[in-house]
This record gives structure tokens, C-alpha cells and sequence, in this order.
């Protein structure tokens, strides 16, 4: 009973102090989502948004658009459309969205009921906030949630199996990896047509650093001995049987699917979205996590690595921006946070939120990651670029390509 009476004082001092920081009861929030209904995230929403009204009498109009809200967003906007909060990838909203935005840096230094008496920039995760602080040219105007990072997932039941005692944190171990896993017929990595320009700009950035693989694809110049280099090791990779050669007409979903959820192959450079989007065909998946492996001395190492996040964006014609961040708080710290998190597999976002044990050796990787690249190391930026990696790649894997016709075609 008294726990009882204590958890409805709680949500009356959290209304309470929502009023007293500026919340206006009665008012209504339209949200345009990335997320569908229907998926766990956008189920999370619907819920946070029905327990938000009813703690401050605040109402949250959530419209889920799906991916289409990067079609449907801007006109939108540019009509007047009364959108008050939105959300989708964090460079997207950062850099395609970018003069709709509020400036939000005197937000994120207030203190909320759900902050434990700190300012909100202090609780949640400090290395998001400043790559939306870069991306804004020195302003915070969006808000990172539900983080992702790229790293290569796999399958610790097959690790143990094969006597892969850790995990590779260089090539010549990778290379051991694989022919351990190929010793217990197991191909040792997968891949499809939606990641074959991150799996090569990754190497990219292993073979030569970010700023010179961020070049390549500024300057459309892929002349370089490290396409070679590339060729020489994934030709190698395909010759000793330590890619399913099926790799090369994999379209997605089907590396995750076909290979990786029925144990066909251990490994997939991939986001940590991955065991939630098969946890339907792999439900008892031993997931594992490790950084992708260094290669040259030249390049960069296992601290350098892929973390994003979905973000909130206020639009700045907003009339309910206070409103709009308080729901933004609400989401990304406590409960919610935790809820989003557990629900989808995925990262959250509070620096005290429980992380799920699926992605339990993803948090060593984002913990200790000290220089961020952009998705794909910038090979996806470019559609020309992008579908030459993925015609040549596919050749290479299957034979039709040696390395040095590989790195040829990399230049037409």
C-alpha cells in the first residue's frame, strides 16, 4: 500500500514540476515519426505519448510516417503544416532538415524531473551530443535517441564451437577466425547488396584512415594502392572459402536471413539494429560483438568506429517548443529510455539506462570508440559510387574479378 500511495505521489510531483518548468496543460503536440505503429519503437511511442498526456494533460498528436517521412517532411513544412517535433536519422535531420530546427542549447541545460537534479546534457550520452554540436556548426539542434553503432556481429554458440578462444582484433586473427569456423563447416561472414559500401569503406578507413577514405569519395578517386589492397584481401577471403559465395547475390534482407539467423555463416558487418530485426527467425541468437579488426598500420584501429543515433529535431515555428522538449527528456531518459531500448534491442541513450544483453559487448566498443566516421565511412553518399562497389565487389567474391581487375573497374 505504500509503495502504491508513493508511485501516485510520484507522478503527481512529476506533473507538478513539469507545470512549475513551463508545461501548459491542455495543449497538443503534433510529432511526425519515422518509426510505423506497428514496429516495437513506434509501439514504445504510442505508449510514452498516451502516459506523457495523462501525467501532464499535455496530448501528443503522433503521426507515423515510416521512411516516407523523408519524402513527406520538407513539403510539409515548407506548406506551414502545424509540426511541432519530428525525428529520423541523426545526420538526415542534422543536414537535410537543418534550417527547420530550433536551436536547443538552453534546453539541454536545464534540469528535469526525470535528471536527478542534473542538467539534461550531463545524464545522457556526451559523445552523441557532440557530433550534433559538429553537425549544427557549434549549435545543439537536434537530440540523439535510440543509438546505433556499426560493428561486426556474430554468433558466440559457433565461436565457441570452432575454438575461437577471443575475438579477432587484427586481420591475421580474423583470417584464424575463419578457418577455424571453416574447419566446423561455417562460413565465416556474410553479406548483401545493403552493406557491401559499408563493409568497403570500413576496410577503407582500416587500410588508410577516415580523412583519406572521406577524400575518395569527396575527389571520386579511387586510384589509390589501397583498392588493390582491398581486392588482394577479399579475393583471398572468397578463394579460401571464408565468405558464403552466395554473398554476391545476396539482396537484402537476405545475408541476415538465409545466412547468418540459420547459423550458415558466424559473422556480419552490420548496425546493432540486427538482432532485433531478425529476432523473429534467430529468437535464441547467443549474440557477440566486436569492433572490425585493424589491418594496416596506416590506417585506423578498432577505436574508430560508426555511432549514430535516431534524433529529435523542434521545429523553430513551433509554438509548444517547451512542451516539445520535455517530451524529448521523457523519451530519452528513465523509464522510456530503458523501454525503447529493451523493446527494439537497442542502445539507449541515458548514461545510466540498462543496456540489453544481446548488446551487452556492443557498450565495450561504443565505451572505448574515440574518433567517429560517418555511416559507411561516405561510400553510400554517392549512388554512383555506392552501386560500383556493390557490382564489383559481387564480382570479386564469385571469381569474376581478380584483385587487380576489381581495383581497375573501381576507376571507370
Amino acid at each position: 500500500m505504500k509503495k502504491s500511495i508513493a508511485a501516485v505521489c510520484a507522478v503527481f510531483m512529476c506533473a507538478a514540476l513539469f507545470m512549475s518548468c513551463g508545461g501548459k496543460k491542455n495543449e497538443k503536440l503534433v510529432y511526425w515519426s519515422m518509426w510505423n505503429e506497428a514496429e516495437p519503437q513506434g509501439k514504445v511511442i504510442a505508449e510514452a505519448a498516451r502516459e506523457f498526456e495523462k501525467e501532464t494533460g499535455i496530448k501528443i498528436d503522433v503521426n507515423f510516417n515510416g521512411r516516407e517521412i523523408r519524402k513527406t517532411l520538407q513539403p510539409a513544412l515548407d506548406a506551414g503544416e502545424s509540426i511541432d517535433l519530428f525525428d529520423e536519422d541523426i545526420e538526415r535531420v542534422a543536414k537535410s532538415w537543418g534550417k527547420y530546427l530550433l536551436p536547443l542549447d538552453s534546453f539541454i541545460d536545464k534540469s528535469y524531473p526525470t535528471t536527478g537534479g542534473k542538467a539534461y546534457k550531463d545524464v545522457v550520452n556526451t559523445l552523441l551530443l557532440s557530433v550534433v554540436r559538429d553537425l549544427g556548426d557549434g549549435t545543439v539542434k537536434n537530440i540523439p535517441y535510440q543509438p546505433s553503432a556499426f560493428v561486426t556481429l556474430y554468433n558466440k554458440d559457433l565461436f565457441a564451437k570452432a575454438g575461437i578462444a577471443s575475438v579477432p582484433a587484427t586481420w591475421d586473427e580474423m583470417l584464424d577466425a575463419c578457418a577455424k569456423l571453416k574447419a566446423i563447416g561455417v562460413y565465416g561472414i556474410t553479406v548483401d547488396d545493403a552493406y557491401m559500401a559499408a563493409l568497403f569503406g570500413y576496410c577503407m578507413d582500416r587500410l588508410v584512415g577516415k580523412d583519406a577514405t572521406l577524400a575518395m569519395v569527396k575527389n571520386n578517386d579511387f586510384t589509390g594502392p589501397q583498392v588493390l589492397e582491398f581486392g588482394k584481401i577479399w579475393e583471398n577471403m572468397a578463394k579460401k572459402g571464408y565468405i558464403i559465395p552466395k554473398a554476391a547475390s545476396n539482396i537484402f534482407p537476405a545475408g541476415q536471413v538465409e545466412d547468418i539467423a540459420t547459423g550458415k555463416a558466424a559473422m556480419y558487418l552490420n548496425g546493432t539494429w540486427l538482432p532485433n530485426e531478425i529476432k523473429g527467425n534467430a529468437p535464441d541468437m547467443n549474440w557477440g560483438e566486436f569492433a572490425w579488426p585493424a589491418i594496416a598500420p596506416t590506417g585506423d584501429g578498432t577505436e574508430a568506429n560508426n555511432f549514430g543515433a535516431q534524433s529529435f529535431g523542434i521545429n523553430k515555428n513551433s509554438k509548444h517548443a517547451e512542451e516539445a522538449f520535455r517530451f524529448i527528456v521523457y523519451m530519452t531518459t528513465g523509464k522510456w529510455d530503458e523501454k525503447l531500448a529493451s523493446e527494439s534491442i537497442g542502445i539507449p541513450v541515458a548514461n545510466d539506462s540498462e543496456w540489453p544483453m544481446q548488446l551487452a559487448d556492443a557498450k565495450v566498443i561504443v565505451d572505448s570508440t574515440t574518433k567517429r566516421f560517418p555511416y559507411a565511412c561516405g561510400m553510400e553518399d554517392s549512388p554512383d559510387i555506392n552501386a560500383r562497389i556493390k557490382e564489383n565487389f559481387a564480382k570479386l567474391i564469385v571469381g569474376t574479378h581478380t584483385a587487380q581487375s576489381f581495383a581497375d573497374a573501381m576507376t571507370k
